[in-house]
């Protein structure tokens, strides 16, 4: 086998190795917005948190930095999990999910993505356009974590 051949074999190998290892989107356009909503008002209220809405979509770049900021930032990640059930609604042209925002007071015209805070029972705590938890290319770690910290159910006891 020739030098062109082998790195035409390598390259085929790793474009497929690559794509058979991604998983699911994160915002999925095949999900109704409103059953997710409700799925995770049942969820928080056994487990007595609040829900963490973050509307966005696979397209928009800032959305899926926040995501995996959210996750791959440890500290961020625990105080997530523990004090919200996350939802990531989609809104693409595949899918806007317009009911859903409209019950969300339309929080599409801050901007993507945004962050909505829902109690337990659905109503809106908080709408946050995440520019104010940006820093240059990426987010704010003390911003985004008072934000969670701030918007949690424990601090309205």
């Amino acid at each position: 086998m020739n030098l062109k051949t082998t790195f035409i074999v390598l390259f085929v190998f790793c474009f497929f190795n690559i794509n058979a290892q991604r998983s699911e989107p994160i915002y999925n356009p095949k999900l109704d917005g409103l059953m997710q909503i409700e799925e995770a008002s049942k969820k928080a209220k056994i487990e007595n948190k609040y829900i963490y809405v973050q509307i966005g979509g696979n397209w928009c770049p800032w959305c899926v930095r926040l995501h995996k900021y959210l996750h791959e930032e440890t500290k961020i990640d625990s105080i997530l999990n523990a004090n919200y059930i996350p939802v990531f609604l989609n809104y693409s042209k595949d899918n806007k999910n317009l009911e859903a925002l409209k019950t969300l007071d339309n929080p599409q015209r801050f901007g993507f993505p945004v962050i909505v805070i829902l109690d337990n029972d659905k109503n809106i705590v908080h709408t946050q356009d995440s520019w104010y938890i940006e820093k240059d290319k990426s987010y704010d770690f003390e911003k985004v974590k008072r934000f969670l910290l701030l918007w949690n159910k424990n601090n309205f006891n």
